[in-house]
């Protein structure tokens, strides 16, 4: 196989959870829709047979306490459970820079960060001037991510980009105005790691838009561009799904409920 060919493995790392009910993932929710709906947070890692890459760094402890938010294992305990060490993790990608996607700041010392210029834009922009757009973010994680640029560990990308061989980034908006989706060629297709371009499965099948959005129509044409980077709709990966752990199988033995392997077929649907 050639590195133009290269196919890579995906795994999902579940590191946090939060309870919440149905209503409050959907914008315009009914509010008698009060079943529970939690989120799970994942950080992915991305296995090739020459390089490594992760999408998302996650929070840390006391993230989750000021959150409300229930950590389970730091990012990097669960990527030390499929094999993979933070601190030698070579490219890090941010879907965008809300705190569950983009803390953890000494976590990946080795890395070079990829992010749309939008995203940038927007979180040390204007916008930020308004609580209601500015409350995802968090001020350390974006002065840290000024840092990398200034230490020469910065990529920024405008729109679509190719990272390596079979991996590309796409910006979709939406939920914050520089979000990216990542597209990966598998031994199943391409996968689209959608981040929170839908949090949940139900988001971009019945285009229901999750509550937090910078830019509305962005977010539900976000919807189709998923579907038309990936190789069919069992090939998008949503960023907050419960179900993801129940859809795919375990990374190893032992790992079920932590780390799934979204290159292979899922075991339900």
């Amino acid at each position: 196989m050639s590195q133009d060919d290269e196919t890579y493995e995906i795994h999902a790392v579940h590191y946090a959870h939060h309870d919440r009910p149905a209503y409050q993932n959907f914008l315009g929710g009914d509010p008698h829709d009060n079943g529970p709906m939690p989120l799970d947070y994942f950080i992915w890692a991305i296995i090739g047979r020459t390089r490594r890459f992760v999408l998302d760094t996650g929070f840390d402890a006391a993230m989750a306490r000021k959150r409300g938010r229930n950590l389970i294992r730091s990012p990097a305990e669960g990527l030390a459970m499929i094999g993979v060490e933070a601190a030698t993790v070579p490219d890090v990608i941010l879907s965008h820079m809300h705190y569950d996607h983009a803390g953890n700041h000494a976590m990946f010392p080795a890395a070079c960060y990829h992010v749309q210029d939008r995203e940038m834009a927007y979180c040390t922009g204007r916008c930020m001037c308004h609580d209601t757009l500015r409350h995802p973010f968090e001020a350390t994680d974006v002065t840290a991510m000024v840092g990398r640029v200034f230490e020469g560990r910065a990529k920024f990308h405008d729109g679509s980009s190719d990272i390596a061989p079979g991996i590309s980034v796409h910006h979709v908006g939406g939920h914050s105005l520089g979000l990216q989706v990542v597209r990966v060629r598998t031994r199943r297709g391409w996968v689209v790691l959608a981040s929170d371009a839908s949090h949940f499965f139900a988001n971009f099948q019945q285009k229901r838009p999750f509550p937090i959005v910078a830019d509305l129509t962005q977010m539900l044409e976000g919807y189709d561009t998923l579907h038309r980077l990936a190789s069919s709709p069992d090939h998008i990966i949503p960023g907050h799904d419960p179900l993801v752990m129940l859809r795919y199988p375990a990374s190893a033995p032992g790992l079920e409920g932590i780390a799934a392997r979204l290159d292979a077929d899922p075991v339900a649907s």
